[in-house]
């Protein structure tokens, strides 16, 4: 059976492990970094000495299969070219065939949508001309997931991303969003029913698929995780909880 690293810096990493927990059996090492918790507000300098080191020794302790960083910030800010390590993109291509006003939303981390390399990711899908992406600031959404607010106050939630985030889809006739932060897909069903005529694309799936087919040929079992945290192990504990989630977490430091 695989082993499977996924880390990030809170509970995005958790939207990717539920897709490929149904998507193939595997045993999941979650790691998430609270200590270095929100990514998107760190610098590329910074973040790339974060992700250096989490990967250096996730690698060096549990001996896995593959390392997935379960966020787009990093993914997208930093080249990494090591086959045993996956990352998440914004689904552009998906979101493109799919839009019909032809205006694209892709909802991120501030560092995200502000970094040169998004421009050039953008500029390498190949998308059409004819369609315009728009970058969005998500970074408070992220810290209403974290924080547990998106389950705790669903109405604060509905105010807030309405107040944050209409005016933009309307004034740029949005009706196709990518939710590129691993957290995002948590506010999915408030999103949908703020914006019901706006689609909003969760990568977690096609992610998934994509993992499980480098394992195709290992030999299956029972799915398995175990769950580490670098800072405020009880609080997060606390929010896996709530979330039906019941393992145990682990205090690692990085």
């Amino acid at each position: 059976m695989a082993r499977i690293v996924v880390f990030d810096s809170g509970l995005g990493s958790i939207s990717i492990i539920k897709s490929i927990r149904k998507t193939c059996k595997s045993e999941i090492i979650y790691f998430a970094d609270q200590k270095n918790f929100p990514y998107g507000r760190k610098s590329k300098s910074e973040l790339e000495k974060i992700i250096k080191r989490s990967i250096d020794t996730l690698g060096k302790k549990f001996n896995p299969d593959l390392i997935v960083i379960g966020s787009n910030t990093p993914t997208i800010m930093l080249d990494v070219t090591n086959k045993n390590i996956f990352g998440v993109n914004p689904p552009l291509q998906k979101a493109a065939k799919y839009s019909k006003s032809k205006n694209v939303g892709i909802l991120g981390t501030e560092s995200m949508i502000k970094s040169k390399n998004l421009s050039k990711f953008i500029v390498n899908c190949g998308i059409s001309k004819d369609i315009k992406i728009h970058k969005i600031n998500a970074s408070n959404l992220v810290q209403l997931v974290e924080s547990g607010k998106f389950w705790k106050n669903t109405i604060y939630c509905k105010h807030f991303i309405k107040n944050l985030l209409e005016s933009i889809f309307l004034k740029n006739q949005i009706d196709v969003v990518t939710l590129s932060s691993t957290h995002l897909p948590f506010l999915k069903p408030i999103l949908v029913s703020i914006f019901p005529k706006i689609q909003f694309i969760d990568p977690a799936d096609d992610v998934a698929r994509e993992i499980c087919k480098k394992f195709k040929n290992k030999p299956s079992g029972r799915n398995f995780m175990k769950i580490y945290s670098s800072d405020k192990t009880k609080t997060f504990q606390n929010n896996l909880s709530s979330l039906g989630i019941k393992n145990k977490i682990y205090h690692f430091s990085i």
